[in-house]
Order: C-alpha cells, then sequence, then structure tokens
C-alpha cells in the first residue's frame, strides 16, 4: 500500500492506496492560525503532531505493510529550527505579509530581470521564505540569531520523520532564494538576507526516497520502520500527476479561489521568457506556472453579493437556461493577474441593460474569467510551449457549463479526470513509482482515468466578444491610470 500526504494550508490531508491505487480511506485536520495585523503564523510541531494523529487514525481502520509514504502540499511556508532541529518560533506562513518592507528593499539591491534569470519569478512578493528571513534580521534579531536551519514545510515534515534535513528543489524554487537553472542556491541573495547556506538543507531533486521512518517517527504514525518516505513534490504538480499531465503538451488548470495553470516546457526554457517558471518535478524539467487571483472568488463574490447566496447546483440549471448576452465583466476584482499583472486592473461590468438577469450577469462573470484563461494560455503559447488540452480540477470542473465556456473560449478540448482533487493521488503515484511498481510517471499516468470531455464550439460570436473583452481591459486601464 501507499499514501499520499497532502501538507495544505487550510486543512492537511491523508489517503491511503492499495497496489492498484484505488483509496482504501483518508483522514483529514484543519489547520490551525494564529493571525494579527498581516501576520500568519502556526506551530509546526503541533502541525506535525496533527499528521501523525491522522496517519495512525487511518492505520488503526485500515491495518497492513505500507511500502512508501509520499508528499505534497504548500511551498514557501517557513521553518527556523535551532541547533538542536527544533522551532525557535511559530511557522510563518506563505499568507503572512509582514515583508513588504523588505521587498522594497531587495528590490534596490536586485533588478527584476536578475531576479526572473535566477528564480523564474517575475516579482519580489512578501509570500517568499527570503523575504521573512530578512524580516527577521531587521525585526526580530533574537530569533534570527538562534536560527541554524531554515526549512520550508514538506522538507520539515520530511525531517521530522526520517531525521534527514533536505530540500525539494520543485519546493525550494519557491523561495527565491534557489537557482533554478544553476540548481544551487543563490549566494547573491544568501548575502542579501544575512544568511549563508550552511543554514540551509541540502538541495535534493524532487520524488526522491529520503528514506526510512525513524523508530518514533513509526511509532507515533502506526507505521512500521520499514515504510520509506518520498519527498515528492509542490501540491500543483502532485495535481498535474494525479490528472495524468506528466509531459510537455498537456496543461492542468486549478479553479478554486484562484485560477492556477500549470504545463510542463519542452526543454529549458528561454530565462528571459516573461513568464512565471518553476523548477519541475522530474529531473531537469520546468513548469509554466501562472496564478490568476480572480478565479473562482469572482463567482462566489457575485453569488454573495448579487443572488443570496444561490447554491452552484441551481446556479448551474439556470445558467444551462440563460441566453446569451452582450455583458461583458472584467474579473479584476482583487487587483492584478497573469499575464499583464497590471496593478490598476479593477472589476468592470459592461453593456448592461434593464432586462438583464442576475443569472445573466453570472454567465458573464464565468465568461470573463475565461477570457483571462484564454490570455494566459495564449502567452504559454507564445513562448514555446504546446497545449493539446486542458485537463480541469477544483470547485469549477464540477460546472459543465464552465468547463464549456473554458473549452469554447480557449479552443482547447477540456477533460475532466474522474479524481478532480489529485494532489494525494499525485502524491500515491509517486510513491508507486519510485518503490517500482511502474517503469515511470508517464506509465503511472495511464491508468488516470478522464469522466468527461467538452470539445470546443466556440463560433465568431464568441470570438468577437473576446476582442471585444480585449479592447475594453486596455480602456479600463488609461482611465484607471489617470488617477
Amino acid at each position: 500500500m501507499y499514501i499520499g500526504v497532502d501538507l495544505g494550508s487550510t486543512n492537511l490531508k491523508a489517503a491511503l492506496y492499495d497496489e492498484n491505487l484505488a483509496c482504501i480511506g483518508q483522514k483529514g485536520a484543519p489547520v490551525e492560525y494564529f493571525r494579527e495585523n498581516g501576520f500568519v503564523e502556526f506551530d509546526a510541531e503541533r502541525y506535525f503532531e496533527s499528521l501523525t494523529k491522522i496517519l495512525s487514525q487511518l492505520m488503526a481502520e485500515h491495518p497492513g505493510k505500507v511500502t512508501q509514504i509520499a508528499f505534497t502540499g504548500q511551498a514557501e511556508s517557513l521553518v527556523c529550527l535551532d541547533a538542536d532541529g527544533k522551532p525557535v518560533c511559530n511557522a510563518i506562513s506563505w499568507m503572512d505579509e509582514r515583508s513588504e518592507e523588505e521587498c522594497a528593499l531587495l528590490e534596490k539591491q536586485f533588478s527584476a530581470r536578475e531576479c526572473h534569470r535566477k528564480t523564474g519569478q517575475q516579482a519580489i512578493l512578501p509570500t517568499w521564505p527570503a523575504t521573512k528571513i530578512l524580516w527577521l534580521r531587521r525585526n526580530r534579531p533574537e530569533i534570527f540569531g538562534k536560527v541554524a536551519t531554515y526549512m520550508l514545510l514538506k522538507d520539515y515534515i520530511v525531517y521530522c520523520l526520517t531525521g534527514k534535513k533536505c530540500a525539494d528543489m520543485s519546493i525550494a524554487t519557491f523561495s527565491f532564494y534557489f537557482d533554478i537553472y544553476g540548481k544551487r542556491y543563490w549566494k547573491q541573495m544568501l548575502d542579501a538576507i544575512g544568511i549563508n547556506e550552511g543554514q540551509l538543507p541540502a538541495l535534493i531533486e524532487p520524488c526522491t526516497v529520503v528514506g526510512a521512518l525513524t523508530p518514533a517517527a513509526a511509532k507515533s504514525t502506526g507505521l512500521t520502520e520499514e515504510t520509506q518516505v518520498n519527498t515528492g513534490t509542490l501540491d500543483h504538480f502532485a495535481g498535474m500527476i494525479g490528472t495524468g499531465n506528466t509531459a510537455p503538451g498537456g496543461m492542468t488548470l486549478s479553479t478554486g479561489t484562484t485560477m492556477v495553470l500549470t504545463a510542463m516546457t519542452d526543454g529549458i526554457p528561454d530565462p528571459d521568457c516573461d513568464m512565471a517558471l518553476h523548477y519541475g518535478f522530474l529531473p531537469d524539467s520546468y513548469i509554466m506556472l501562472p496564478v490568476m487571483e480572480s478565479g473562482g472568488v469572482c463567482l462566489d463574490w457575485f453569488r454573495r453579493t448579487c443572488m443570496d447566496n444561490l447554491d452552484y447546483d441551481t446556479l448551474n440549471q439556470e445558467l444551462l437556461a440563460a441566453p446569451d448576452t452582450g455583458i461583458l465583466f472584467l474579473p479584476y476584482l482583487v487587483g492584478t493577474n497573469a499575464p499583464e499583472f497590471d496593478r490598476e486592473a479593477t472589476g468592470v461590468f459592461f453593456g448592461l441593460r434593464q432586462e438583464h438577469t442576475n443569472v445573466q450577469m453570472a454567465k458573464a462573470v464565468m465568461e470573463g474569467v475565461c477570457f483571462v484563461l484564454r490570455k494566459n494560455c495564449e502567452d504559454i503559447l507564445a513562448k514555446g510551449t504546446k497545449i493539446s488540452s486542458i485537463v480541469a480540477t477544483g470547485g469549477g470542473a464540477k460546472s459543465p457549463v464552465w468547463c464549456q465556456l473554458q473549452a469554447d473560449i480557449t479552443g482547447l478540448p477540456v477533460e475532466v479526470p474522474a479524481v478532480t482533487e489529485a494532489g494525494c493521488l499525485g502524491a500515491a503515484m509517486i510513491a508507486a513509482w519510485t518503490a517500482g511498481q511502474y517503469e515511470n510517471l508517464q506509465k503511472a499516468a495511464k491508468d488516470v482515468k478522464m469522466v468527461r470531455r467538452y470539445t470546443p464550439n466556440g463560433g465568431p460570436a464568441l470570438e468577437k466578444k473576446y476582442q471585444k473583452f480585449c479592447k475594453l481591459y486596455n480602456a479600463m486601464l488609461e482611465i484607471a491610470q489617470e488617477d
């Protein structure tokens, strides 16, 4: 058997799979945070204890030999350890925004082009652990001076289970101090934030078997000392694997609160391609990962404010009967979005008439999000990465209306896998592959089943609407910039 664990931001999840990668059982636990004045922290030791608890519950209900446990999950959350390997403070979540001043300081030292050429990232953000470390240096010197090792959360959990400190490069790519092309730590950034390479774990390839469980870890989890621990990979990358997207040509779309695209490049990309790039889940692979904050949040906002929280099933039924309109919606309710990253961008309804209904407006919201999706698909294609189809996951994959719009507007077929929450499954597939059950991940991916396919059927009217959407976006920016 295999276990896939998703070290999530909202919930921690573990799922047990048999040799055919059929899910036998799963457990979860919520993540508790301390929030104040932009600070978002959590207790790393308690997080690990929650993991051991759900694993022991899982094994108590489904006893048997687990060959391997593999991990996926969030990337940027930072854990600071002392010389004894114990946290010296709460873990700092990726959601924490305390380090805006530090971002400004680093922007003065490093150009945007230099940062992109090293890290693959297009902006210095408070999300990145590098900026949090600099904040500790400037604001908490008593803590900064005690830190012997800086680790990211998934690597810390692997350390707790095996006693080995290592850094999965598909997670290190989100640190802002990792050179994704040189596959080493970026010394100039380490110097700028005041740490040295000796304070960071040794870099390893993703999907690496680190070692067996320690006796203490085996006892607390209900597993055995023979169970091997695999570092796995990032949650979005495990989602790619779990939906069968393991080679160039495919693209996985996750539509939740945000909208995230993941597409593997064909070879080493141009360092100046002006696209968010990350080190991938296979050796020397790279993944384009544009994140659009205006995803499901737009529809959720509209349902709350204009539809009295109408449930999604009813909304989808009404949308199927709603006639097409000329309403346009710019889905920039939370500011910047890929691919443009225009800070002045705002939301706009255009073309409203008194005869329009809130259901028709909701459809315009869906279309607007799909137009942003098309912009990003075109941007990825322009950078030389081919896309043959889209695999839809997340909450948006449950809506036939939204999936058909995605196909019609992008001109690409949209497929929905049997398992749309694919993080744990992807981690289990990694475990099965590295345990020798599959020759490679591509062979494992052939067992992924699709339950529905949406064929593009756009037409001239929808194409004209998209062109108007692009013109409206430019007009909105021109007006916004007048302020």
